[in-house]
């Protein structure tokens, strides 16, 4: 940026020094001084080279600054969203975040690459002009700036009504964009519940609501620029008249007239340039403001600070864990114990805090100091990465990015590019009992499964994530409800897989499926948040309580659907 303004100030010494000239070549050739007036006009062909050269230079490096700019921004943005928590998701949509990470980011590298360029422009271009102004006649430059001050308060209203208008046409974007997410990601839905004509209603509002909020800046915007120009445009008129009296009474040359003139002129684009740059910062300002919302957002889950990396071999100690979205109490109190190496189911009715559980265990919500311990150390103090590494977690509903099965399960891999990762994702997708199902894809592996795996049925995306989740090979593998999607003789091959699974690590099992609890070393039973029931299969089945109750309910629906 300071080379790019050290070539701003050479363009404006060349650019003011031509003026200066034209004043001493007109007076020549009032003198009849031919020879003069001819060196004169080699020196402006001179300086109006060197102007074209610098001034290239000064674009090239400042417009480089906001691509610069939106370059780190975009970084800041991913790094950012990467680290914050269900509750700022919670409270701003998809396509909001996506209108900010692409339009308002754009705004902001337009805010400090070409207004930053023409601000400090602008104010070289006025302080040497008018400095200049100032050298040929103090009372001319009293009269040419003289609607100066009327200028600056239309421009302080124009600007506060331009920021106003930029926000709103700002939000209106984000607001269509969330509607056109939406309706990209749930088409299958809309069409499966004939809701075309209601959504597109809804678009359309949200449409209508874009055009009129970014009409009423481009009305404003068109207004602005005739107001400008006509209060700019008095002062031209005022040189004129009085400068022409100057150069009739004797007392200001043609050329220095000419001069003046000139320099006057160079304001022109400046001041008429006022408002479009001033629409600029003030939809900048806008973005800025959009922008920073996100990067300023404090995340749910902090870095400790100074982190421990992970070291044991996956014990695992729950004490006394309670946990609450908002008023609402999710979990009360509860602990449990899992020897390294051993294996843990969690059963229970649907909201009953299973998952929650889960995803508390490597801290992908905000754990509660000293209520999580793995190999006796707190996991509020160890470092994020490695215990997460350490306590690998497959969610409930797997999310696939959009490329191929092989990527995707690649993505758990450290080095995808290895000699083994092949044979250790197809060992993988064996195990989780799908790799069959891939081989009988016309792409097999490079098949393209679509936004949100969209291509694959539920059950295929769970198992591809339980496949994800072995090839991570932690020392606690936390698996939320691998079989909610699959019918009965895939969940016998899973369960198979599970009980191959538990070898050498720690196993926490989180289902509502008492034939997957009971290949674990204990169950819990977890009922509104708390623990209810705790022991092995049989014991549990013996007590006759709640476990009892739902394997009694699920041997039942068993028996019926062979019926």
């Amino acid at each position: 940026m300071a080379l790019g303004v050290a070539f701003l100030l050479l363009t404006n010494a060349a650019e003011k020094a031509i003026p200066w000239l034209l004043a001493l070549a007109l007076d020549a050739l009032r003198d009849a001084d031919v020879d003069a007036t001819r060196d004169y006009a080699l020196v402006v062909l001179g300086l109006a080279a060197v102007m074209w050269g610098v001034r290239t230079l000064s674009r090239v490096w400042l417009f480089n600054v906001g691509r610069d700019v939106e370059f780190d921004v975009r970084n800041d943005l991913l790094r950012r969203l990467h680290v914050l928590g269900p509750s700022f998701f919670r409270r701003m949509p998809t396509g909001e975040i996506m209108s900010r990470s692409t339009n308002d980011v754009a705004q902001i590298r337009v805010l400090v690459g070409f207004a930053g360029l023409n601000v400090v422009n602008s104010i070289i271009a006025f302080v040497s002009a008018i400095a200049l102004m100032l050298a040929l006649s103090p009372t001319l430059t009293f009269w040419a700036l003289l609607p100066f001050p009327l200028l600056v308060l239309v421009t302080r209203a124009f600007s506060r009504a331009m920021y106003v208008r930029s926000r709103d046409s700002q939000e209106a974007l984000a607001k269509l964009a969330d509607r056109a997410t939406e309706n990209v990601a749930g088409v299958r839905l809309v069409r499966a519940m004939a809701l075309e004509a209601r959504e597109y209603a809804r678009f359309e509002e949200a449409n209508e609501g874009a055009v009129r909020t970014t009409m009423s800046l481009v009305t404003l915007r068109g207004l602005m620029w005739p107001v400008l120009m006509g209060v700019g445009s008095i002062g031209t008129l005022l040189v004129v008249w009085i400068g022409g009296r100057m150069v009739l009474e004797g007392t200001l040359s043609a050329g220095e007239f000419a001069a003046f003139h000139a320099y006057l002129a160079l304001l022109i684009w400046p001041t008429l340039a006022l408002g479009y740059i001033l629409a600029v910062v003030q939809r900048g300002r806008a973005a800025f403001e959009r922008v920073a919302e996100i990067l300023d957002a404090e995340p749910d889950v902090r870095e400790a600070l100074a982190p421990r990396a992970p070291d044991g071999p996956g014990a695992l100690e729950v004490d006394g864990l309670s946990f609450a979205h908002g008023d609402t109490r999710v979990l009360d109190g509860v602990s449990l114990r899992v020897p390294a190496g051993g294996s843990l189911a969690v059963l229970g009715p649907t909201g009953s805090g299973k998952s929650t559980l889960a995803a508390l265990l490597p801290r992908l919500s905000p754990t509660p100091p000293g209520a999580v311990r793995l190999d006796g150390v707190d996991v509020t103090e160890l470092d994020l990465r490695g215990l997460r590494a350490a306590v690998g977690y497959a969610q409930q509903e797997p999310f696939l990015f959009s490329t191929t099965i092989e990527r995707n399960l690649k993505l758990a891999l450290d080095d995808p590019s290895a000699p083994d990762a092949d044979a250790r994702v197809r060992h993988a997708a064996s195990e989780a009992c799908v790799l069959a199902e891939i081989e009988a894809m016309t792409a097999g592996m490079a098949t393209v499964v679509g936004e949100r795996g969209v291509q694959l049925s539920g059950g295929q995306k769970q198992r591809l994530a339980l496949a994800r989740a072995l090839l991570r090979r932690p020392k606690v593998l936390v698996l939320d409800d691998p079989l909610s999607a699959v019918d009965a003789a895939t969940e016998a091959e899973i369960l198979a897989a599970l009980d191959r699974a538990k070898t050498d690590r720690t196993f926490v099992l989180i289902t509502n499926r008492v034939a997957a609890a009971a290949r674990a070393d204990r169950v819990v039973v977890l009922d509104r948040g708390a623990i209810v029931e705790e022991g092995t299969h049989e014991e549990l089945l013996r007590e006759g309580g709640l476990y009892a109750r739902i394997a009694e309910r699920q041997q039942l629906e068993r028996e019926l659907a062979t019926l």
